[in-house]
C-alpha cells in the first residue's frame, strides 16, 4: 500500500525515478480495483460504470507519470512510451523497459531511488 500511495502522492511529477516495486504495485493495485469493480457490475446486477470511469479518470495522470518515471529510471527518455503505437513490437519493447533494472547510479532524471548507487 505504501508503494500505491507513493505513486498518489506524486501525482503530477513526471520528473524523477520510480523503483520497479513502485510502478508494478501501482499497476496491480489499479487491476484489482477494476476487477473489483467489473465483479460487482456483473455478479451483483449493479451498474459500477460511471464508478469505473471515474476511478480511470482519477488513475489516468498519475499512471502515465509513474510509467513516465519508470522509464526514466532505466536510463530511457518518457518518450518511449510512444513504443505503444508500435503493433506487438513496440508493446513487447515497452514492458521489457519496464521490467529491467534501473541504472544503479545517478542519472540525468535524479539519484537511483534504492538509495545506494555507484558513481
Amino acid at each position: 500500500m505504501k508503494w500505491y500511495l507513493k505513486a498518489l502522492s506524486q501525482y503530477f511529477d513526471f520528473y524523477g525515478r520510480a523503483r520497479r516495486k513502485e510502478f508494478w504495485v501501482f499497476t496491480l493495485t489499479n487491476v484489482l480495483i477494476f476487477w473489483g469493480l467489473e465483479i460487482l457490475n456483473r455478479y451483483f446486477s449493479y451498474d459500477t460504470s460511471i464508478i469505473e470511469y471515474s476511478f480511470f479518470g482519477f488513475i489516468l495522470i498519475p499512471s502515465i507519470a509513474v510509467l513516465l518515471r519508470r522509464l526514466h529510471d532505466s536510463g530511457k527518455t518518457g518518450w518511449n512510451i510512444l513504443l505503444i503505437c508500435i503493433p506487438i513490437i513496440g508493446w513487447i519493447w515497452l514492458l521489457i523497459l519496464l521490467i529491467m533494472l534501473g541504472e544503479p547510479k545517478i542519472n540525468k532524471w535524479g539519484p537511483y531511488p534504492k538509495g545506494v548507487h555507484k558513481s
